[in-house]
């Protein structure tokens, strides 16, 4: 069995999409993936399914696996012929033992290949509006470790030599270590006035921080409750941050967001909750999958030329119909000449992917108001329609049209079912922290928020999320399901 490769890959600060095209790609395409404590959550949905996941992070006072364990690891894997990614938060080769892990995989005769990331340095300067250097105030960066290795018989770094450089300080692992480094700088020299800041979960929508000056910043620091992991950043530049200061400026940044499906059924809400800088929670109350019945399906494709319309009324309803319809044609024209009308804008989108027109969009988004903007297109009397939807379709869509003599076919292409949230990882911690909003995006959501109230009940002290509803539809059911709107 040939050897398999390792990629020593930087994660970046924190942001998913502050990390490299490059490492996104391996991510995605890797056999097995060994991830750290600082690698955000979301990286780790991009792998395949079938991918080895390894967790061998280490954090302050807790120590999943030893280095020497973590390099054997990866020769073990390498050496199965896997493609392997040893994914660090910032960059593998800044604090990140990225060299002690190249060492082994060479002398193991492991071809290694290393993708840079964004420095924690770097991403924690950028969120937070500090110039790292400023042809005014620093003209170097000196990047040093709060946590040197234990194993050292005395400590190497030269407080002093820092004091007198002038230059921009960014402090790695040194929270716990404050009030020594402090004084230590302070004692060399170094003025009580200098701006300093600490940043913990920089570049993310949890972010937190404080900016004083280096004869306050510890007292500063446990003011604002802030603990490890951080960053500390000491200089004059840091002096510029409040009026630099952009990302914790988002209209949304500090607010916890709950939403009620995955990212792939809401990643248009949650894209842009994120731009507004607020923490997203996924709590997918629903599940969608495809429930295409084959004799169904037979009958309307058979048939399909015949249609004058297909009226799509989500966009979920969009994805499973062309999944079935691609499955038995391999060319578009074989749908015929009909024409085609959206519930709203995003279904349209969906259909839009495929590069069709859509006809008709009502200007009110609900399946009334398709339904009365084709009776108001023209006299729909013994015209042909197939109307796409799931098993919780509600019947204000096709009922009209078939009052006024309308020739209906229902084709069910997907189903909606509730999911159990009680061992997932943002429903812990919404019940652990609760949230400041909560999104209700369908009526199936509702009941399933009910039905799983105990796995979602908060603790005490949880913030009390407001809920919020998508439209009409979804607000009548959470009146009668109770939920306060």
């Amino acid at each position: 069995m040939s050897k398999g490769m390792v990629y020593l890959v930087g994660a970046g600060p924190g942001a998913s999409d502050l990390v490299t095209v490059r490492g996104k790609e391996l991510i995605e395409q890797c056999d097995a993936l060994v991830y750290d404590y600082l690698v955000y959550n979301e990286l780790l949905t991009w792998t395949r399914r079938d991918c080895e996941k390894t967790y061998v992070g280490k954090r302050s006072g807790f120590h999943s696996k030893p280095q020497e364990e973590i390099e054997n690891l990866l020769i073990e894997l390498a050496e199965a012929g896997k493609m392997v990614v040893r994914l660090k938060g910032g960059d593998p080769f800044i604090f990140g033992r990225g060299g002690e892990e190249a060492d082994a995989l060479l002398s193991a005769g492991i071809a290694f290949e290393i993708v840079p990331g964004v420095s924690a340095s770097m991403g924690t300067a950028a969120s937070m509006g500090i110039p790292l250097t400023h042809r005014k105030d620093s003209s170097s960066v000196v990047l040093v470790t709060g946590h040197e290795d234990p194993e050292k018989p005395e400590t190497v770094i030269d407080w002093k030599k820092y004091a007198e450089l002038n230059a921009t300080l960014c402090i790695y692992m040194g929270l716990t270590k404050l009030d020594y480094i402090v004084g230590q700088l302070i004692d060399a020299g170094m003025s009580s006035d200098t701006p300093a800041a600490v940043v913990r979960w920089a570049t993310l929508p949890a972010q937190e921080s404080c900016i004083g000056k280096l004869g306050t910043i510890l007292d500063d620091t446990k003011d604002a409750d802030i603990k490890p992991p951080a960053m500390i950043i000491i200089g004059k530049v840091v002096k510029d941050a409040p009026k630099h200061s952009w990302f914790e400026q988002k209209p949304l940044f500090g607010k916890r967001i709950a939403i009620t499906r995955t990212r792939q059924q809401a990643s248009g809400l949650m894209h842009r909750l994120l731009q507004m800088g607020a923490e997203v929670l996924e709590l997918p109350l629903i599940r969608v999958c495809s429930a295409v019945d084959e004799e169904v399906k037979k009958e309307i494709f058979g048939e399909l030329g015949s249609y004058e319309w297909i009226v799509f009324s989500s966009p979920n309803g969009v994805r499973f119909f062309f999944e079935a319809f691609l499955s038995e044609f391999k060319d578009l024209r074989s749908m015929g000449f009909m024409r085609i009308a959206a519930v709203g804008p995003a279904t349209a989108r969906e259909i839009e992917k495929y590069h069709l027109q859509v006809e008709l969009v009502p200007e009110k988004h609900t399946g009334a108001d398709l339904a009365q903007a084709l009776i108001d297109t023209e006299a729909i009397e013994h015209a042909k329609m197939l109307v796409v939807k799931g098993n919780l379709g509600s019947d204000d869509l096709i009922k009209p049209l078939e009052e006024k003599w309308a020739i209906v076919d229902r084709f069910e292409v997907y189903k909606t079912e509730a999911t159990d949230l009680s061992e997932n990882y943002a429903a812990q911690k919404f019940r652990e922290m609760g949230a400041h909003a909560i999104t209700f995006t369908s009526g199936s959501t509702v009941r399933s928020f009910v039905k799983q109230a105990k796995a979602l009940q908060l603790a005490e002290g949880a913030q009390i999320p407001k809920t919020i509803s998508i439209g009409p539809r979804t607000s009548k059911v959470m009146t009668e399901s109770h939920v306060p709107l």
